[in-house]
């Protein structure tokens, strides 16, 4: 069963300007963070039905439960448990999409150590089922942020594995990734890469 909502698409537009309001008058990401773009830039794809992008939840497990009567509970004690895949996924042009998000204030690399082998194997497992796989990568102190394709962070994770470098240079991103630059109203505008480099 289908429930629709009045007002929808003009309460995600309104969302949308609210998120990138946020960090004052401005669309160049100053004050907020990676998410909170990325988070803008998908309620605006969906509410203007150019693609249908969303975060995925942390999942949690619940410890204790209380009852204090039949139609409540209350949970008394939770943990965050480590997601088992990336942070986004979706679907666009009729394929789906599965990315994750990063950021590093390192000046000059950003550490592999900030990915999870599970994350790496999503990524990888993603790509040979035919899905676009990617990450999203910003450099905080440079306001710089970079689509990379899951196959080339794939490359660079495999040469650690090797011996060789524990991180991917900036140098390595300008080089392998594209550069994508903040525009109102799209913030991150990762589709926009998708259309160049991938055939859909």
């Amino acid at each position: 069963m289908t429930i629709m909502y009045p007002n929808r698409k003009n309460n995600l537009i309104q969302k949308s300007n609210e998120l990138i309001s946020k960090s004052g008058n401005t669309y160049s990401n100053r004050g907020m963070s990676l998410e909170d773009d990325l988070n803008a830039t998908n309620t605006y794809y969906l509410a203007n039905s150019i693609a249908n992008i969303h975060k995925k939840p942390t999942p949690v497990q619940i410890v204790k439960v209380d009852y204090p009567k039949r139609s409540a509970a209350v949970i008394r004690e939770a943990y965050f448990k480590q997601p088992s895949t990336t942070d986004y996924n979706g679907i666009y042009k009729g394929k789906y999409i599965d990315f994750e998000a990063k950021e590093t204030n390192n000046k000059t690399s950003f550490p592999l150590q900030n990915f999870h082998l599970h994350q790496i194997k999503h990524m990888e497992d993603v790509i040979n089922h035919g899905g676009i796989s990617f990450v999203i990568l910003k450099f905080s102190l440079y306001n710089e942020i970079y689509f990379m394709k899951a196959s080339d962070i794939l490359t660079f994770w495999q040469r650690q594995q090797e011996g060789g470098r524990k991180s991917i240079s900036r140098e390595e991103c300008q080089e392998f990734g594209t550069l994508l630059k903040a525009s109102y109203p799209i913030i991150v505008p990762y589709l926009k890469c998708i259309d160049e480099l991938y055939v859909i």
